[in-house]
């Protein structure tokens, strides 16, 4: 293959994929378009929809002491349903945003304004999606199901969010967060005030990470007349930013002070790992530079790692 047949436009590989993901190494041909329009070849999106449902399961272990074998399938059942319904979500958003896409230099590639996929295909895509988490869902007790079944309205309301307010990370921060709710739930059998503030901790720490990721489209963002927290917030986004990391941590940690677990330790050990969380993302404030593009995406990835630290303190706390 010669050096221009591997250009992403060549291959047909979206801007702000992994480089050399097995999606445009290995996969089919016939199959890549719908792998990308679920994102597999960028895979940082799953794990931002993951932590906070293990955030919330871990959590609700603790509140309770208790720990089953069907709690193993919820952890597993929420890494299942992550892939699946992050993939039906950001196959939904790639059907509304056709058009916008194909104005940003980042999305050009994406299947359906490159060409790759059909809006008809992409539709019968998104509900297969969709129908085999809804199996995965079903698993579940009645009171996880029916916040399942809710959770469907900020993932339909989140593409349309950018056309009409300023604060569209808002939105996405209440689709991606809601797995906290969904699985504390799915633990106890039902919706407690300490899975209700971990989640409002989920949607700061959104707001923080995906202005960092906005400020990539800026510019485009700024042609076209789409409206983002970064374009809001500009130069002064490193103010905000401060602003959500304190917030992301005080909620956090009130969450586990309500959650009541059984030990000093165990509580001691659940905050730290909040702390850890922020000292995260503090790095990640050190090292922003808003103008540089590569170095905004490398942090926005570095999340895995700063949601990954309660998932790694919680589940320590448990053995204490």
């Amino acid at each position: 293959m010669s050096e221009a047949d591997r250009t992403p436009e060549a291959t047909g590989a979206v801007a702000d994929a992994y480089a050399g993901n097995w999606v445009d190494r290995h996969a089919p041909a016939a199959a890549r378009p719908w792998l990308r329009l679920s994102r597999i070849d960028r895979p940082i999106g799953t794990w931002l929809l993951l932590l906070p449902c293990w955030w919330g399961l871990l959590l609700a272990m603790l509140a309770d002491g208790r720990a089953g074998w069907h709690d193993l399938w919820i952890f597993a059942g929420c890494g299942i349903g992550a892939v699946l319904m992050r993939g039906a979500g950001c196959t939904w958003n790639d059907i509304t945003d056709r058009d916008i896409d194909g104005s940003v230099a980042r999305t050009a590639l994406r299947p359906i304004p490159s060409g790759q996929a059909s809006v008809r295909g992409a539709v019968l895509w998104m509900v297969a999606q969709a129908m085999v988490a809804c199996l995965i869902l079903l698993t579940f007790n009645v009171a996880a199901i029916a916040l399942g079944v809710l959770a469907l309205l900020p993932v339909a309301v989140y593409p349309f969010a950018k056309r009409f307010t300023w604060w569209p990370q808002v939105f996405l921060g209440l689709a991606f967060n809601w797995g906290a709710l969904l699985a504390w739930t799915a633990h106890s059998g039902r919706l407690e005030a300490p899975a209700v503030v971990l989640y409002c901790a989920g949607i700061a720490w959104t707001l923080f990470y995906d202005t960092i990721y906005a400020h990539q489209d800026a510019e485009d963002d700024a042609l076209i007349g789409v409206k983002s927290t970064a374009r809001l917030f500009g130069a002064d986004s490193p103010r905000w930013l401060r602003r959500f990391l304190v917030a992301t941590v005080a909620l956090m940690a009130l969450a586990v002070i309500l959650a009541a677990p059984p030990s000093l330790p165990a509580a001691l050990v659940a905050l730290g790992g909040v702390g850890a969380m922020g000292a995260h993302m503090g790095w990640q404030l050190r090292r922003l530079r808003l103008d540089d593009t590569a170095r905004l995406l490398h942090l926005f990835r570095s999340n895995r790692d700063a949601g990954l630290l309660p998932v790694l303190f919680f589940a320590g706390a448990l053995l204490v």
